[in-house]
């Protein structure tokens, strides 16, 4: 097969190809800055491409020709503070891709979708894939998904038969310990180390704390068994059990101490808006809205089981974030304040800056 990937540098790209390695597949990776090539890279063709760009899905007819198959994955999680940006990424990116994949002529489109794009109203209850996609007003990050979703279902709708088969992703939050210095960048303030994390003493955090975690790699296998069978339509994925504070406090070795969402939630908004750290106030949201995820139709349609409990697949990403553990790729490259001090004084905060 030859099969273009979008965000191929990514946490989950990265993965992808970690899993489709050694194949005979050919790759094609469509990224804003392409990775030097080795390792897990090497055997990649690269084009760099910004899905933000306003004539993307011209530019990506051209890499689509000819593939059986395309994997989206692209998204932007920063900067915070520019939210038409990072709407031009995921919803304009979106639409780009579906644009070019039908005038490519392109069999199947994977799209990444997310736990986030699932409406309020069942928290700590599982929920199938029929459970609606409105998302989460408060967070930028699920409008978003929830409008990508949108524009799917336009589609489908719109092209009927004609329509490319669609394959929609749901997964829960996703870690790995590769992809420990690419989230800290984003989740942690330039000014706080990396090991500091796995020190903390106590945990101030809500007791009903009830999220779906997963493990890239099950995530990346999901996608190539997804792949192997044409599926079409929605999947979600999830590690068990779901992860409460509990499991968090002992994973980090600290001490649990309840705070109510509320009060966290103020705090996490008046220290974001005070520029003190990168996360708006909607990924906590998110964390005490969205439901947890029944899986029943990705075992019984993919044959697909998580490898990774969901507290190993913490402790796999904590025990990163204490290595500063990185990969070779400009998403995932180790985490450095002395970079970040020079991005912050040069180009900007990472929540107001053009690009991340």
């Amino acid at each position: 097969m030859r099969i273009v990937i979008t965000g191929a540098s990514g946490n989950v790209g990265t993965a992808l190809l970690q899993k489709l390695s050694g194949s005979d597949h050919e790759l094609v990776g469509v990224v804003r800055r392409p990775p030097e090539p080795r390792g897990v890279y090497e055997s990649v063709r690269w084009h760099a491409l910004d899905l933000a760009a306003p004539d993307a899905d011209v530019a990506l007819r051209d890499v689509f020709a000819g593939a059986d198959a395309v994997v989206h994955l692209a998204w932007g999680f920063q900067p915070t503070r520019n939210t038409e940006y990072l709407t031009r990424i995921g919803v304009g990116g979106t639409s780009a891709v579906l644009s070019a994949a039908h005038a490519a002529g392109v069999p199947q489109l994977v799209h990444m979708s997310s736990v986030g794009a699932y409406a309020p109203g069942r928290y700590g209850e599982r929920v199938d894939e029929s459970w609606p996609t409105t998302g989460v007003r408060t967070s930028p990050y699920s409008r978003d998904k929830s409008a990508a979703e949108a524009l799917l279902d336009d589609y489908e709708q719109q092209h009927g038969e004609d329509a490319v088969t669609i394959a929609r992703m749901r997964p829960g939050f996703i870690v790995k310990r590769a992809a420990a210095s690419g989230l800290m960048r984003y989740a942690l303030p330039g000014y706080v180390p990396m090991f500091a994390v796995p020190l903390l003493p106590v945990l101030p955090l809500d007791r009903r704390l009830c999220i779906p975690l997963i493990h890239a790699s099950d995530v990346a296998d999901a996608y190539v068994r997804v792949l192997e069978r044409g599926a079409r339509g929605p999947f979600n994925l999830a590690g068990e059990p779901p992860l409460g504070r509990d499991e968090v406090a002992e994973v980090l070795g600290a001490k649990a101490v309840h705070l109510p969402s509320g009060v966290l939630g103020a705090l996490v908004d008046l220290s974001w808006r005070a520029r003190l750290q990168p996360i708006d106030r909607g990924w906590l949201d998110m964390a005490f809205t969205v439901p947890l995820l029944d899986c029943g139709r990705a075992r019984s349609e993919l044959d697909w089981q998580p490898q990774w409990s969901s507290v190993a697949a913490l402790r796999d990403v904590i025990g990163g974030v204490a290595q500063q553990a990185h990969a070779d790729s400009p998403p995932l490259r180790r985490r450095s304040l002395l970079e970040q001090a020079r991005r912050d004084l040069t180009e900007g905060l990472l929540t107001t800056r053009h690009l991340p």
